[in-house]
């Protein structure tokens, strides 16, 4: 057990979200209406001016005045950003107006749609918006258990002392967890270049020997050698060019005993080692899969004549059914073997960059935790949201584990 109150896990939402002291707003014309004739304005508006890119707005607000009072305000349309905006309003609009004898005034209302109940409550303070919470079901998103938490700072722990255990080096490092069995599937550190890759046997890269992060934390360096602050250039992420300038100081001695792999970042290597993991454990998945699309001859001629049929011996019966139960077997056991890394979190010290977040999408990952923000080259929640692309065909949920300064200093 590792985490204190110091450490906290911080949701990165699909959009970032709207300062309190800036609230991107749009202005609309709109007027106060009699209560009786709301429903009639709503629907003629709604056919002739739709607010198509404001359909978190309300078109109707309510205000009780002194006295419990109602009054309603209606928007009448969107205003255009020029200096003669009353110009700007369309016919259909301007004959309601001089038909039901409105007064039109201009007012802002919010932009874009709340992605939070903070941001929700400083809109409504404008003009009524709607609101509404992530629908998909993700563990973590709603908050953490005191349980969860700790396995989520165990982890984090572990990431942190994988990638320091890089001599005086703080590369990336990258931890797949199967959070059903809290186990460690695979792990990995930045290898564009060898002299990031690891020397210690001892660390677990494929998961076949995982057990509590609490113990494996003994096979790495302490906390205590903190990296110098200019070290974090060589993170992957990070500098994802900067292998092109170690390529040319090294001198031809180096090259000829190092390699230098632009695309070995600490994820896609993890990946990897998840993939031999999964080859390992499954070795004759090549077979079951060519069984599954060839199935036995007993499976497949259903036709066969009855003749034919009786004519057989108990023998090749009884071999039939053996085959047939070798196939059900081996079909189990390809269900058995999860699809890609789908169900996994990652833990990554660093925030990944574009090529690291979308090989997580393809990946089916379900949450990502990082440590540090990646200003420069960051793809979820500090220069880009992967994870709000909607046209992808898969979303995960990205977290930041906030860590005490003296962690990595």
């Amino acid at each position: 057990m590792v985490a204190g109150s110091n450490w906290e896990i911080l949701h990165i939402p699909d959009k970032p979200p709207s300062s309190e002291n800036f609230l991107p707003t749009v202005n609309v014309f709109a007027s106060v209406i009699q209560p009786k004739l709301a429903n009639t304005l709503v629907r003629r508006l709604s056919q002739i001016a739709p607010m198509e890119n404001l359909r978190h707005v309300k078109r109707v607000k309510k205000d009780y005045l002194e006295g419990g009072k109602l009054q309603l305000s209606l928007i009448l349309c969107v205003a255009c950003e020029n200096e003669n905006q009353l110009e700007s309003i369309p016919n259909d609009v301007l004959q309601i107006i001089n038909t039901y004898q409105l007064s039109a005034f201009i007012t802002k209302v919010s932009k874009y749609a709340a992605l939070t109940k903070e941001e929700w409550e400083e809109q409504c303070k404008l003009w009524p918006t709607s609101y509404h919470p992530p629908t998909y079901s993700i563990d973590g998103i709603a908050g953490f258990s005191e349980v969860d938490k700790q396995f989520v700072f165990d982890f984090m722990h572990y990431a942190i002392e994988l990638a320091k255990s890089h001599d005086c080096w703080l590369v990336n490092a990258a931890v797949i967890v199967d959070p059903a069995a809290q186990q460690i599937i695979a792990s990995a550190c930045d290898q564009i270049c060898s002299s990031h890759v690891t020397s210690n046997s001892n660390n677990n890269h494929t998961g076949l020997e995982s057990s509590n992060p609490a113990d494996k934390r003994l096979l790495s360096v302490g906390l205590q050698g903190q990296p110098p602050t200019g070290s974090y250039k060589n993170i992957s992420c990070c500098s994802p060019w900067r292998w092109i300038e170690r390529k040319q100081a090294c001198s031809e001695s180096e090259k000829s005993s190092s390699y230098l792999h632009p695309l070995k970042h600490a994820a896609i290597v993890a990946i990897d080692n998840s993939a031999s993991r999964d080859r390992c454990l499954y070795p004759n998945l090549g077979q079951i899969e060519k069984l599954s699309s060839n199935p036995p001859d007993s499976v497949q001629s259903s036709s066969v004549s009855s003749h034919s049929k009786r004519r057989r011996t108990n023998d090749i019966i009884v071999e039939e059914d053996e085959n047939q139960d070798a196939h059900t077997s081996s079909l189990c056991l390809a269900s058995a073997r999860p699809y890609l890394c789908t169900g996994y979190d990652i833990y990554l010290v660093c925030e990944p960059c574009t090529m690291c977040a979308m090989a997580l999408v393809h990946q089916r990952i379900r949450r990502i935790f990082y440590a540090l923000p990646n200003p420069s080259t960051g793809a979820l929640g500090s220069t880009y949201r992967l994870q709000g692309e909607k046209s992808l065909n898969h979303h995960y949920a990205v977290f930041r584990v906030v860590l005490p300064d003296h962690i990595i200093g």
